[in-house]
């Protein structure tokens, strides 16, 4: 009989094979220069390699492929995680469990063998799957077993779960593993959440009585065309264009109330970093404050992320009503303020409570926004009762990617409706409108 875990694990493989399935090892055959039925002939037999690795050693029978070369450790890597093959530097295994034991040699190699024979997504998803099913979590307190990991955001969170119990001889790897990460997300995200949120904090700083410096002359022209005067070949400026003089000062204040509940370890690791770039401008000021059932502001920490993310401590429960009492206690320009709360609304506090704060926030003027997750995960488990009650007092509620997080600040920024994701894509729902039916 195949159990629960056996299934889970062949579809793992399936999808970590199909990932390396069109990189040909020294095992696969050379093409025949698209000679008539030799095309065929070729296509037949890349599909049964194809399927060996899908199915493993369990398919060897029934598919008549033998691998050798890279395909046959390409094999060996993927049943030594998923089952069915030699475990790394040991004998053959006759079962499907898996292989890698808790030997660390024997998972660095491991580690090794995979990120030279699969793609790096594949390999983080394979380190991500290691690390689940075989509770490799200690062996990643290892300074030679980390140097050995492809870093990502999960083996951030990973890392960051462990914190209190990492050793000082590894402290130093992690957080350069994790500075890594948080470095490759700045590059990625940074310049255009400042040009985006630039853009709209000069839009909601406009005024029509700009001082000679504060002119913007290409929208003062475009504004006045209808003046141009043919005969004197120039526009009579009728109606300047321009900003306040306010990079002297702050405009606009934005608190990130984050969930540091072990589900919410991607969501905390970007967070961190988007923090650290609004921090970064001048005129916001940016306050970060992260919770469980205690609240923690890391403000002055922003300027390094990585202080921030070591200053997390993931797990443990959620009272976001004491979290939003914090927030609200730190606001003294509502009309100004952009609080967003980032969590999975599984409230472990006075439910009531937290409703009444948001809404009290609204009402006072503060743009409040939820967020259900800020990560590329796809659609979280979330608390679908407090969703729609916060959506119904105003405050939307929605998974958010990392690459739509500047619109919907810009958005919050300038008072206008949020980029909410389409309902038909892979986020959880749609906040609730005017003349809404029907659950979530």
């Amino acid at each position: 009989m195949t159990t629960s875990r056996e299934t889970t694990g062949t579809k793992e493989r399936q999808m970590a094979a199909a990932g390396a399935g069109g990189a040909k090892g020294a095992g696969g055959h050379a093409g025949h220069g698209g000679r008539g039925g030799h095309d065929a002939h070729d296509a037949h037999d890349e599909r049964l390699r194809r399927w060996r690795l899908v199915l493993g050693p369990d398919g060897a029978e029934s598919t008549g492929r033998a691998l050798t070369g890279q395909d046959a450790a390409r094999d060996g890597a993927l049943s030594a995680l998923y089952g069915g093959g030699k475990k790394p530097g040991g004998r053959g295994g006759t079962g499907r469990s898996a292989g890698l034991g808790a030997s660390a040699p024997a998972v660095a190699r491991w580690l090794g063998d995979i990120r030279t024979y699969f793609p790096g997504p594949v390999v983080q998803v394979m380190q991500r799957d290691a690390i689940d099913r075989l509770g490799l979590s200690a062996l990643l307190l290892e300074p030679e077993m980390l140097a050995a990991v492809e870093p990502d955001v999960h083996l951030v969170g990973t890392l960051l779960s462990l914190n209190k119990a990492m050793p000082e001889t590894t402290r130093e790897t992690a957080r350069a593993v994790v500075r890594k990460v948080v470095e490759d997300l700045e590059r990625r995200l940074a310049s255009r959440t400042r040009a985006t949120l630039t853009g709209a904090l000069d839009r909601s700083a406009a005024t029509a009585r700009p001082r000679p410096g504060d002119i913007d002359w290409d929208r003062t022209i475009r504004a006045n065309l209808k003046n141009y005067l043919p005969e004197h070949r120039t526009v009579v400026p009728e109606r300047l264009v321009g900003h306040r003089r306010a990079a002297r000062s702050v405009r606009k204040e934005v608190i990130l109330c984050i969930d540091q509940s072990g589900s919410m370890a991607a969501s905390v690791v970007h967070a961190a970093v988007f923090g650290a770039v609004l921090a970064s401008m001048r005129t916001l000021s940016t306050r970060l404050v992260v919770f469980d059932t205690a609240v923690a502001d890391l403000t002055d920490q922003l300027d390094d992320p990585v202080d921030v993310l070591f200053g997390t401590q993931l797990g443990g429960g959620t009272d976001i009503n004491r979290a939003l009492a914090y927030c609200q206690s730190r606001i003294t320009r509502p009309a100004d303020t952009v609080v967003v709360l980032i969590s999975d609304l599984y409230e472990g506090g006075i439910r009531d409570e937290m409703l009444e704060r948001a809404a009290a926030m609204t009402a006072s003027g503060v743009q409040f926004v939820t967020l259900l997750s800020l990560s590329d995960e796809g659609a979280p488990a979330y608390d679908r009762a407090h969703a729609a009650a916060l959506g119904a007092l105003g405050a939307p509620a929605f998974a958010c990617t990392p690459d739509l997080f500047p619109e919907v600040m810009a958005a919050a920024l300038e008072k206008r409706p949020l980029p909410v994701p389409d309902p038909g894509a892979d986020v959880p729902f749609r906040p609730p409108y005017p003349g809404h039916q029907g659950g979530l």
